[in-house]
């Protein structure tokens, strides 16, 4: 492990030493060049003959040719018109050959498991930009031994679900099963562990093997995460995580916002954590942070995904977040800095002009540098407010630094409230802290960062209540609709019969706990 680590630091120490070769290719090119690849591969399949990508790409401007002829398909539309044949075991449906494994993704809109093809191909494209962001380490001041330390890769199962021909389960159980050899010497909690799908059992087999381990770095969602560390912490009464691993520098998270996690993770920490940000979807790996002193990741431009933005404005999109039959897509040399866009993937996994959800905006065109603002169908606008996830993660953020309590994790729905509308808030936090606080200060926070908001609040937003409840609550939940762990995320905003499933959860908790009567929580 060693010789492995050393060897690995010299090539970044290399990489940070080599002189820096001018990009001859623009984005617009690199784009381009991941465009034709990916055509000209699926070419033969069933999808590239319906839509002739022969003659797309033959023609005179073929990325435009491309968005004429493609629609856009969300996962309903590709799955009942596509996917569907993969999971049969069809060859040569949307990309060449067949598909092995799918990873199961509720997304954080639908209660229903989607099924995600996973390419060979794509298996590779993830390892490759895996490699990227491990050489831009050298940006980072870290400690000289640091590479030549555990990392603890916090996922789902690698026992995967056999389904026929195929294997299924969360993408982080199927890149893992996919570990190279040489870097099975550095993974914790390893191959054992790593195989157990019970969640609870495997945090208690991680926590019982913390002793043995020296991480040097993690991964993983941040709320697994903190849950990890806590039970660490509590187990061998310790005052932070960094007693039994001192040589704990860089926490590699995605998935969701860190932001509302920040200040809980401080109260588990020694000392401070490198933090490097990723957006490894379901999908594709599509961005990765290169550089301290930013939140803001680098787009995977020239590896297996083509990108399209759609602006995220009323013009492309239905107020419940749908987007439109013909929406305006731009290229990556359309795009502007600041303005909210829509992904669409072309994938090698055979997903085409396909909607992933989530929003993003550009802080830097020059780098192609993103951040994830929130989800096309996360967002809520009763009467004009337009609150993104990106502003409630700046308010939960703020509230809780400034009343130094952690919550790392919230949801929000919008009700009726006489004769018009407010917002009902949920909020994780096992500090003593009264609901109407927290309802004050996270709308005076969102008046200042939401115009929109602060209008609407002196006149149909009439007002807003936050419940706070014990962090396990949410965990339980998670836990109940089968999302413990993984990749799967809490929903930032409910609506529909997931809204209904959690309010009646929630009664029932309280009334377990003794605490609350649905009148004094506020709910509706």
């Amino acid at each position: 492990m060693a010789i492995i680590g050393s060897i690995l630091s010299r090539i970044i120490e290399l990489n940070k030493n080599l002189p820096q070769i001018p990009v001859k290719r623009s984005p617009y090119r690199l784009q381009k060049a991941s465009f034709t690849k990916l055509l000209t591969r699926a070419s033969y399949t069933s999808f590239g003959k319906h839509y002739n990508f022969e003659r797309i790409l033959s023609s005179t401007n073929p990325m435009r040719e491309f968005q004429k002829t493609i629609p856009v398909h969300d996962y309903n539309k590709m799955y009942r018109e596509w996917w569907y044949r993969t999971l049969k075991n069809e060859a040569n449906v949307c990309w060449p050959g067949v598909i092995k494994y799918f990873a199961l993704s509720s997304g954080t809109s639908e209660a229903a498991s989607k099924h995600i093809p996973v390419s060979g191909a794509m298996l590779r494209s993830i390892k490759r930009t895996s490699v990227k962001q491990m050489l831009t380490l050298a940006y980072y001041d870290l400690p000289a031994d640091v590479l030549q330390k555990g990392y603890l890769m916090i996922g789902g199962s690698t026992d995967l679900n056999r389904q026929g021909a195929y294997f299924e389960g969360d993408l982080s159980g199927i890149t893992t099963s996919n570990i190279p050899l040489w870097f099975q010497s550095f993974y914790k909690p390893g191959k054992e562990i790593a195989h157990e799908r019970d969640w609870n059992v495997k945090l208690d087999k991680i926590v019982e093997n913390a002793p043995n381990w020296d991480i040097g770095f993690i991964v993983g969602v941040p709320a697994w995460i903190q849950i990890v560390m806590e039970r660490v912490i509590a187990r061998y009464n310790l005052k932070n995580i960094h007693e039994i691993w001192p040589n704990l520098t860089i926490f590699v998270h995605g998935g969701v916002s860190f932001e509302p996690y920040k200040n809980g993770f401080k109260k588990l920490l020694g000392k401070p954590l490198i933090y490097i940000e990723t957006y490894l979807a379901s999908e594709g790996f599509i961005a990765y942070q290169i550089r301290p002193g930013t939140n803001a990741m680098k787009l995977a431009l020239n590896n297996g995904i083509f990108f399209e933005f759609v602006p995220f404005n009323e013009d492309n999109f239905t107020p419940d977040g749908s987007i439109v039959e013909n929406p305006k897509a731009m290229l990556i040399d359309e795009v502007q800095e600041g303005k909210e866009y829509a992904l669409l993937l072309s994938t090698n996994a055979g997903a085409w002009r396909y909607l992933i959800g989530d929003t993003i905006k550009f802080t830097s065109k020059a780098k192609c540098e993103i951040i994830i603002t929130g989800r096309t169908k996360h967002f809520l606008s009763l009467c004009g407010e337009h609150l993104s996830v990106d502003n409630m993660n700046t308010a939960i953020k703020r509230v809780s630094e400034e009343l130094n309590i952690a919550i790392p994790e919230f949801t929000v729905h919008g009700i009726e409230h006489n004769s018009l509308f407010a917002h009902q808030w949920y909020v994780a936090c096992d500090d003593t802290v009264a609901g109407q606080i927290l309802a004050e200060k996270i709308d005076e926070t969102l008046k200042i960062i939401n115009d929109d908001y602060k209008t609407e609040r002196a006149h149909a937003l009439k007002d807003i209540f936050v419940t706070p409840l014990p962090i396990k609550c949410f965990n339980e939940w998670m836990e109940l609709k089968g999302k413990a762990g993984g990749q799967h995320k809490f929903p930032r905003v409910m609506r529909g019969a997931i809204l209904d499933d959690w309010k009646a959860f929630v009664n029932n908790y309280s009334v377990k706990a003794g605490k609350h009567t649905k009148d004094d929580m506020g709910i509706y």
